[in-house]
């Protein structure tokens, strides 16, 4: 199973938002830190606006921020809306096979997709931001931890 550079980037943004918060991250800022295309990025960070997963905040001043708390973005939810396909052979995707109705080797990929997904619906943001882990990768990234001071304003619709 191979995830497409989108789905990963769209991962690597929550996270390096969810680590920015209750700062506002700005895509020039994502792209740097992870050495990405900002073009491809802006299309990535469109995509989750429009499912809900971030905010977007135009002008001057403007970025992007979590739009729910990182417990509510299930990994495996992000996954399945930012793939295009998770067929993982031909016959997943309706394609004819001479051996398809006997054929184990779809039995077992599928269960082996299960399994994979089952991983990711019981993992949040908040287990990919917790622990020292979250800290080590906001020092790689080069993300301060914000001012526990700083108080998140809610932002207009």
């Amino acid at each position: 199973m191979r995830l497409t550079r989108y789905t990963d980037y769209a991962l690597r943004t929550l996270i390096y938002v969810g680590l920015r918060e209750p700062r506002q991250s700005s895509i020039a800022e994502i792209a740097a830190a992870y050495g990405i295309s900002e073009s491809h990025l802006t299309k990535v960070v469109h995509q989750l606006g429009r499912l809900g997963l971030v905010q977007t905040i135009r002008g001057r001043g403007g970025g992007l921020r979590l739009a729910k708390a990182p417990a509510e973005i299930v990994v495996g939810a992000v996954v399945r809306q930012t793939e295009d396909d998770l067929a993982l052979v031909d016959c997943f995707a309706g394609i004819g096979c001479a051996i398809t109705a006997p054929c184990r080797l779809r039995r077992v990929l599928g269960e082996a997709l299960a399994a994979f997904l089952a991983v990711l619906d019981r993992t949040t943001l908040a287990d990919l931001l917790g622990g020292g882990e979250g800290d080590e990768i906001a020092r790689l990234l080069g993300v301060s931890p914000p001012n526990p001071e700083v108080v998140r304003m809610p932002v207009p619709d």
